[in-house]
């Protein structure tokens, strides 16, 4: 299966302008962290700063996070922007990138924007959505440059152990590809987030960023992490995008950086609160199926009879207040996505009214 032609993304224009409810279990990431809780002063804070391919500080604490040197990172305005940048530096328009399935909208979009043919390869439900190299061999073609994965998986949250990467890769080197691994979700594993894929060897590209697993999403703080020449080429095609980044964003993410196992622990106690409540829920119903979530914020359940998740969907909105991710934006019709990283008793709320309006589709 292939595809081409994309000018915007209906996910995003969804997530902006149809996902906001009371009881929200359509965001991702988790809720925001306070300023008030970081260490910070105004007079710590600058308008301008002097580093335009990136603030050398920042750079530096993003390389020591994922023990890189600071010429393997390229600052990116959130994990989106750094797959567009990543995409853009490995990838002519013609090219064809291999993409995992289900997949996150935005990844094809910008693909599709970039001038890429998109081919599939499928992650199933029925084996929790683990990566089968055999698939992957299957599909790629002599025209592949990319392969493209989530890890951990979006929408599904599932682990990509690095010997099943290290597989990926060989695969890749084969044929002359390189692999590009989201690892924005990875990083809510915290402190036992296994090293990252970068360090598999130099036809790897990792994005991620501060968004997802800590709260912090305001900041925008994202990165590339790849070889330096590909690096140095990233940094020249970001100046058709900005001159520089905002600069108070960038010492707020350093003084973030730089307290990032207080963050992480508000961001732990969240998840540890909301990960039960998960479970019981999906343990409790009949009417869909889903690999209970041990890491990560997100699971992907499966409507299995009655209804359809577009009526689902639409029933929690208007009677319930509650939101959910419809499964259509990552190609899955018959599944929705869920998120834990909000408020508890949001949370617990919010899944009460879920199974309310289940128990009326159903």
């Amino acid at each position: 299966m292939t595809s081409r032609t994309q000018s915007a993304s209906p996910y995003m224009q969804y997530a902006k302008l149809r996902s906001g409810a009371t009881y929200n279990l359509a965001s991702s990431g988790l809720m925001s962290y306070p300023l008030s809780e970081l260490p910070v002063a105004l007079e710590d804070l600058e308008i301008c700063g002097q580093d335009f391919y990136g603030y050398a500080p920042l750079r530096e604490r993003i390389a020591k996070l994922n023990g890189v040197s600071p010429d393997n990172v390229v600052c990116a305005a959130g994990t989106s922007m750094a797959n567009h940048l990543a995409f853009a530096g490995t990838l002519e328009p013609g090219d064809e990138a291999l993409v995992e399935w289900p997949t996150y909208e935005l990844l094809v979009s910008t693909l599709q924007y970039l001038g890429a043919t998109v081919r599939y390869f499928e992650r199933r439900a029925e084996e929790n959505f683990c990566v089968d190299p055999e698939e992957v061999a299957r599909q790629i073609t002599p025209e592949t440059r990319l392969i493209v994965l989530t890890n951990l998986h979006n929408p599904s949250g599932a682990l990509i152990d690095n010997d099943t990467l290290r597989s990926v890769g060989d695969i890749a080197k084969q044929r002359n590809a390189r692999v590009l691994v989201d690892e924005v979700y990875l990083e809510a594993l915290y402190e036992q987030r296994p090293q990252s894929a970068i360090h598999l060897g130099d036809h790897f590209l990792v994005t991620s960023s501060l968004t997802k697993a800590y709260g912090l999403s305001g900041l925008r703080c994202g990165w590339v992490l790849a070889a330096p020449d590909l690096v140095e080429r990233m940094w020249h095609i970001n100046d058709l995008y900005g001159v520089n980044a905002a600069h108070p964003a960038e010492l707020l993410s350093v003084i973030a950086l730089d307290n990032l196992d207080r963050v992480a622990g508000r961001a732990k106690s969240l998840l540890a609160a909301n990960r039960p409540a998960l479970t019981s829920f999906l343990e409790s119903r009949t009417d869909i199926t889903c690999m209970a979530p041990e890491l990560g914020t997100v699971a992907f359940p499966k409507l299995e009879r009655g209804g359809t998740v577009e009526r689902l969907h639409r029933m929690l909105r208007e009677k319930y207040d509650t939101s959910i991710v419809p499964g259509s934006f990552f190609g899955s019709p018959q599944n929705f996505r869920i998120g834990i990283g909000g408020d508890p008793e949001i949370t617990a709320e919010g899944l009460k009214r879920l199974g309310r309006a289940l128990d009326e589709v159903c």
